[in-house]
């Protein structure tokens, strides 16, 4: 994939960690997703948000040890519990089993990553 690529799903992926401190979706996953393609799109971006004093701990933690902290599994259930309520009662049957399905599966590899 080329470089303007990699940019633009860069801030796609930071654009959904920004929508996820609203909604119930996860945030730190997006904003490391952003940083591992702004790494192969801008460095200058990249290191913004390694520097960051909120998410920069995350992502360097991912970076280092494939680590998710408690509090940050915790934050990512929850958001996926909240997701898979809102997706039964908006959707339709049998629809409505795709976020649950989704958020399940999600939350399995999330709980199962080490702890930093």
């Amino acid at each position: 994939m080329g470089r303007p690529i990699y940019l633009l799903l860069g801030f796609l992926a930071l654009a959904l960690g920004g929508v996820g401190m609203v909604l119930p979706l996860p945030t730190v996953p997006f904003v490391v997703l952003a940083a591992f393609l702004f790494a192969r799109s801008s460095p200058r971006l990249e290191r913004k948000l390694v520097e960051h004093p909120t998410f920069g701990p995350h992502i360097r933690t991912w970076r280092k040890n494939r680590a998710i902290s408690r509090q940050g599994k915790i934050a990512a259930l929850i958001a996926f519990t909240l997701s898979a309520i809102v997706g039964f009662v908006a959707l339709d049957f049998p629809i409505s089993l795709l976020p649950c399905a989704v958020n399940l599966i999600g939350g399995v590899w999330i709980w199962s990553r080490p702890e930093r």
